[in-house]
């Protein structure tokens, strides 16, 4: 297994399913995320950094096992404007 870790950007879904397979970038590098990637979707946005744990396929693209966000989550971030807002 390999980490990397960075910013992420240009999040796509390539295939919608029960568990959709998502595309990002992890700064250069190509990524695909379909294990835990409903909760990727909730968690990250572009511009958050996160830090990721997979390996590389034929193409060259980071397939991601595991993943964690440094600092808050989506959801988190959200979750504080609605309480904040009562």
């Amino acid at each position: 297994m390999i980490s990397q870790n960075g910013f992420v950007s240009s999040i796509k879904i390539l295939e919608m399913s029960e568990r959709p397979l998502v595309y990002f970038k992890l700064d250069d590098s190509s990524c695909l995320i379909a294990r835990h990637s409903l909760n990727f979707l909730a968690d990250v946005e572009d511009g958050m950094r996160i830090a990721a744990v997979g390996e590389y396929n034929g193409r060259k693209q980071f397939v991601v096992k595991k993943y964690a966000v440094i600092g808050e989550t989506k959801i988190m971030m959200e979750f504080e404007m609605m309480s904040s807002n009562y």
